[in-house]
């Protein structure tokens, strides 16, 4: 009697078991691109105070309040839209800066996205102790505003001009006038520095207010490029109703010219500009300026047009006089992350940059007379960034992927290098925004398994306490049925040890043979298999019966120099080799359909799903969206990095492209492209759709209209994401 209650009692618990399993929803396209149900919450934009105590918050769009680091307790609220009386019409707070005073706010709003990292706004200027609010100035748009440290001034880029406003007098000066479209920029990027240097604003203030420093870009001799703009999803362009429109814009491809850059510094009390004597050498980078902790020092990096020689200068802005304090010298090249990575000490008489002198990335102290003191994060890892320094303990901070390529942990080393410190608990990626001074940092946390998690630490990584965990996130989370991902490493049969993460079926069942789709990006010193927070469409597709599996190939990142390295001059080789060895051993798998195997990747995975399948007879399908099919179409910076110029190295630029393998393509492709990328050329598709056209070669195509590279706006990532994933079911 008893087994049978038993029994019974397990039958109505599996039962019921079963019914909530299928309450469960699976993962749709809709929730990944058009719902976004797992988008995940983060502090709107907080910005550390420059007292080092105290952070800022937007709050409902109308307001900036002031918290405690150490208690979270709201201190102030510096701006409040409700309280102004005549307030301009400002549909919300897109951006800020804060004054050092903390007596004016500069405010962002109406804010369009120009390039990558580029956009331009309408900023306003508010008294936090009058609640009044005025326009910075009548010339609109405006680029990239910034206040001068004593919070008496602003700097700003319009027309291709710099400017400065006094707000005290509420006069206005141009600081250049030279400035031009498609010829000459002034204090801002161009299109090739921003993409590949990673960012948008050309000009410093000093500390004392004094001097502004900027870099002057000369596009003369840089080639062209246009596209057309048609009516498609821009009603407002009546222009082009009958006839496209034109867009062009300067873009110097890899070999071509590229512009001609000088350094500057405008004395403001003088109304004095002066050149900075950066070397008689013109093809030439000058990627960041700095200002050291000295009055009238400037820092500059200097890098040749090969990118495998850096140099640190220290201009002396009276004389003009420019003296190289450092130079880090690389048989390849030097990483673009060692741009950004220099920090001038208080104490005047030292800075610490990254270099990978070691094989690996990690970070130097050095004296201003160029001499190095030694290596503060010694040991076989890459540091991944530079975060901060904290004076009052002589301490670094940065993040590291120490415990795994797959991780990033935040750590602090003290400057006689005696002591290192993980501040950081949990498995998973940790990222790090440390205020003024590395008082406190706010820590964002997050796993495969656990949305991001944002926490205020002290400098010793004592959790104070959670300002967002995402709970609503994780409640949503249980309604729907997810198929974890999970970390794997295989032997290529070139002996090499690859990284990868797979996602199985929903109901998976060993028994059963599985399409397979891999993902990939495979780009330079970039990661894809990492441990933490994302739910993407491999959802979608575990939903739908597909193993989705992700290999980070020879190339990329977190696994010290000699790996990332490998592929120099010959991008596409050693990738494509690993993507087919990770396809193959996919195919070896007990439960994988070796004869359904595809691949997809975006950009440079895009030109990576390309080249496989004209490479190997493994892949049934791909889709490329959005792909480089022979780097010569590619720019200058990126391009050469890795590559050099195609004059020097012709056949590195032709032997992996799949323009040149195209008569070998195997399987079904889908390529798509919008006609407005200003970034990797719809000319790409064109030319590829014509070689394969020319060889014979059956293959599927899609256009977007006016959409740049990450083809986005409207229904656009719906429909796409929707097409690709009938397009999979399809064909694979």
């Amino acid at each position: 009697m008893m087994i049978k209650k038993t029994l019974s009692t397990l039958l109505t618990l599996a039962v019921w078991l079963g019914v909530q399993a299928q309450a469960k929803k699976d993962i749709t396209i809709a929730d990944i691109c058009k719902d976004y149900t797992f988008w995940a919450q983060s502090p709107d934009n907080l910005t550390p105070t420059a007292d080092g105590l105290h952070y800022t918050l937007i709050v409902n769009d109308k307001r900036i309040e002031k918290y405690e680091y150490a208690t979270g307790r709201c201190v102030d609220t510096l701006v409040n839209l409700d309280l102004v009386r005549d307030c301009p019409a400002i549909d919300g707070i897109d951006g800020y800066e804060v004054s050092a005073d903390e007596q004016r706010v500069l405010l962002r709003t109406a804010t369009r996205r120009v390039y990558r990292h580029s956009f331009e706004a309408e900023y306003f200027v508010y008294e936090t102790r009058y609640n009044t609010l005025e326009p910075l100035s009548s010339n609109k748009p405006q680029r990239m505003a910034a206040f001068s440290p004593n919070g008496q001034m602003v700097a700003f880029v319009y027309d291709n001009d710099l400017y400065i406003k006094k707000l005290a007098y509420r006069s206005e000066s141009a600081v250049t006038t030279d400035g031009k479209p498609n010829k000459v920029i002034n204090g801002l990027p161009d299109w090739v520095y921003e993409e590949e240097f990673g960012f948008n604003k050309a000009f410093e203030w000093s500390d004392d207010s004094r001097e502004l420093a900027f870099i002057r870009f000369d596009e003369s001799e840089v080639h062209e490029y246009e596209f057309p703009v048609y009516k498609a999803s821009h009603p407002q362009r009546t222009e082009c109703e009958l006839y496209p429109g034109t867009y062009r814009y300067k873009y110097p491809k890899a070999g071509e010219a590229n512009s001609k850059v000088s350094v500057h510094v405008y004395n403001v009390r003088e109304r004095t500009i002066k050149t900075m004597d950066i070397g008689t050498e013109t093809d030439i980078y000058v990627p960041r300026i700095f200002w050291t902790r000295t009055p009238e020092r400037l820092g500059i990096v200097r890098l040749n047009r090969r990118q495998n020689q850096m140099e640190m200068l220290i201009a002396n802005t009276a004389s003009t006089v420019c003296n190289a304090i450092y130079t880090d010298r690389n048989k390849c090249f030097v990483d673009e992350s060692a741009l950004s990575g220099f920090i001038f000490l208080p104490d005047g008489k030292h800075f610490v940059c990254t270099s990978e002198a070691d094989g690996y990335n990690h970070i130097y102290l050095y004296t201003m007379n160029g001499v190095l003191v030694r290596n503060l994060s010694p040991g076989n890892f890459d540091v991944t960034k530079l975060l901060g320094f904290n004076s009052r303990t002589s301490t670094v901070f940065y993040q590291a992927a120490k415990t795994s390529p797959a991780e990033r942990e935040i750590y602090a080393a003290t400057l006689d290098g005696k002591r290192t410190t993980c501040l950081t608990t949990g498995r998973g990626t940790h990222n790090a925004q440390f205020g003024r001074e590395g008082l406190y940092f706010v820590d964002t946390y997050s796993s495969t398994t656990t949305p991001p998690v944002t926490t205020i630490c002290n400098d010793k990584g004592k959790i104070l306490r959670t300002i967002e965990d995402n709970a609503e996130l994780r409640n949503r989370l249980k309604d729907f049925n997810i198929s974890p991902k999970e970390f794997f490493s295989f032997e290529t049969p070139d002996g090499i040890s690859l990284n990868g993460y797979m996602v199985r079926p929903l109901n998976f069942d060993a028994s059963r043979k599985y399409p397979v789709l891999m993902v990939q990006y495979s780009g330079p010193n970039s990661q894809e298999v990492l441990d933490k927070w994302d739910i993407d469409w491999e959802q979608a597709l575990a939903a739908e019966g597909y193993i989705v599996a992700c290999v980070d190939p020879r190339g990329t990142g977190a696994r010290g120099e000699e790996f990332r390295k490998c592929t120099y001059q010959k991008l596409g080789r050693y990738e494509s080799d690993d993507q087919i060895a990770a396809a193959r051993h996919l195919g070896s798998l007990p439960y994988v359909d070796a004869s359904r195997i595809g691949i997809w990747g975006w950009s440079y995975g895009g030109f990576m799903s390309t080249l496989c399948m004209c490479r190997s007879d493994v892949f049934r399908m791909g889709i490329a969206v959005a792909p480089v099919v022979n780097w010569r179409f590619y720019d200058s910076i990126y391009t050469e990095r890795y590559m050099r110029t195609p004059q020097e190295n012709p056949s590195g630029y032709d032997d992996n492209s799949p323009i040149e393998h195209a008569q070998n393509l195997h399987g079904r492709l889908l390529l798509v492209h919008g006609t407005a990328d200003d970034n990797v050329h719809y000319q790409n598709q064109m030319e590829l759709v014509d070689r394969l056209v020319q060889s014979g070669k059956q293959f599927d195509m899609f256009t977007y209209p006016n959409r740049n590279h990450s083809i986005y706006g409207g229904n656009v990532r719906y429909h796409l994401y929707t097409m690709m994933l009938e397009y999979v079911k399809e064909k694979l």
